[in-house]
């Protein structure tokens, strides 16, 4: 070996050694780094773990607390439901008791057409407030009570118009061979007014509202066709969600003030089986609402008549009872829906301090105006047909109330 190579040599030995010495050093930091690696991978294993506890504990403490609130709302709602009922009751009996004293009240003043008239308008005014009652009691899961004999299609459309405010704007066109079995009576007439209110209410004054009595195969359509400015879609969907209600209707969704008519309409017809819609355009470009009653709700029987002795005083009314000049005869049926007033008294007109004349309050007629304007008529001939109009509303709705199930 010569001089020049042992230096090289020792070189290579030196380089060798430093090589050596590096891949122990490099092994031993990936030693280290795969057992840190491993520590981190537990770790975010652990972690993962913790997370889908947390996930499980957050998902449980949610559906209990969703659960929970439900609860919560449901007593809630039960309990709002059972305090509204019990006044609905009790409503419902006033209102009753005092629709006697009105009728009684009607055959002992009915020789006097203005007295007559004005008692027909509290007349009016109370089948308004029996409607609204009878809608909450609905809401709350409670009675309609029931008819105990059948009714003309064209009598329960009669009745709905004589329950609403603005009823001489409405026009019944058609007429069926069918009735309406007793225990479908009060509900379908309800339903009606409740859709004449709104088809009158959110249309503009003195345009008509018409009901449509249509044969159909399949039973009988009731349509309300109106000239106000229609639904939206968000409308549209709205509604027929209660109409056709898949669940309880809580009274706290109707907003403030409620909105009853479309949520009562659904929970009658789905407890009665007849069916409500609201998503057609009528002729005249607002809403048309279509009752549509199965054969199962209509039969061919012709109603009964009313008792003869009932409306006695009515038909006796027409007749005349002293020789004294009678008042100035008043229409029954004027051109257009204006307050009629009542007789004006034949003796000394009432003044006031200063010695002018005092006013007198005029009522209106709940009757049923007729398109065109019609004839002065005599007293006798105003009290035969207020008489009429009174028997043919009260046939729609006359019934017996009776606390107990819905499903009579």
């Amino acid at each position: 070996m010569t001089f020049a190579q042992g230096p090289l040599l020792w070189a290579l030995v030196v380089v060798a050694l430093i090589a050596v010495g590096a891949v122990l050093r490099a092994r031993k930091t990936n030693i280290g780094l795969r057992r840190q690696n491993s520590e981190l991978h537990q770790q975010r294993d652990m972690l993962q773990r913790q997370r889908d506890e947390l996930h499980v504990a957050h998902t449980g403490l949610t559906h209990q607390h969703s659960t929970e609130l439900a609860d919560v709302r449901r007593d809630a709602e039960e309990e709002t439901k059972a305090v509204l009922k019990a006044a609905v009751r009790t409503l419902q009996g006033l209102a009753d008791e005092q629709q006697v004293v009105i009728e009684n009240a009607q055959q002992k003043y009915g020789d006097d057409p203005g007295m007559l008239a004005d008692l027909m308008a509290v007349d009016h005014a109370n089948s308004q407030f029996g409607r609204r009652a009878q809608g909450i009691a609905v809401l709350c899961g409670g009675w309609l009570g029931r008819r105990e004999t059948v009714a003309s299609v064209f009598d329960v459309a009669r009745s709905a118009q004589g329950r609403i405010r603005q009823f001489d704007r409405v026009r019944i066109n058609g007429q069926v061979n069918f009735s309406v079995v007793s225990k479908a009576v009060e509900p379908v007439a309800v339903v009606l007014a409740e859709l004449l209110a709104n088809a009158t209410n959110y249309s503009a004054p003195g345009t008509p509202v018409e009901i449509n009595i249509q044969a159909v195969p399949t039973g009988v359509c009731l349509i309300v066709d109106d000239a106000g400015l229609g639904m939206g879609q968000e409308e549209k969907d709205r509604a027929a969600a209660l109409l056709a209600p898949q669940a309880a209707i809580s009274v706290s969704s109707l907003g403030i003030p409620p909105q009853f008519g479309f949520a009562v309409s659904g929970v009658l017809a789905a407890r009665y089986g007849f069916r409500v819609s609201v998503d057609s355009v009528s002729p005249y470009g607002g809403v048309r609402a279509v009752v549509l009653l199965p054969d199962e709700l209509l039969t061919g029987d012709v109603p009964s008549p009313p008792p003869v002795a009932a409306y006695h005083d009515a038909e006796v009314a027409a007749l005349p009872r002293r020789q004294a000049p009678a008042p100035s005869p008043t229409p029954l049926f004027p051109p257009v829906a204006q307050p009629i007033a009542a007789p004006q008294p034949t003796g000394p007109v009432a003044t006031t301090a200063g010695g002018l004349p005092k006013r007198r309050r005029k009522s209106p007629v709940s009757v049923v105006p007729s398109t065109e304007p019609e004839p002065v008529r005599s007293n006798e001939e105003t009290a035969s047909r207020l008489g009429a109009f009174q028997r043919g509303t009260r046939s729609g709705r006359d019934m017996t109330t009776m606390e107990g199930p819905e499903f009579q």
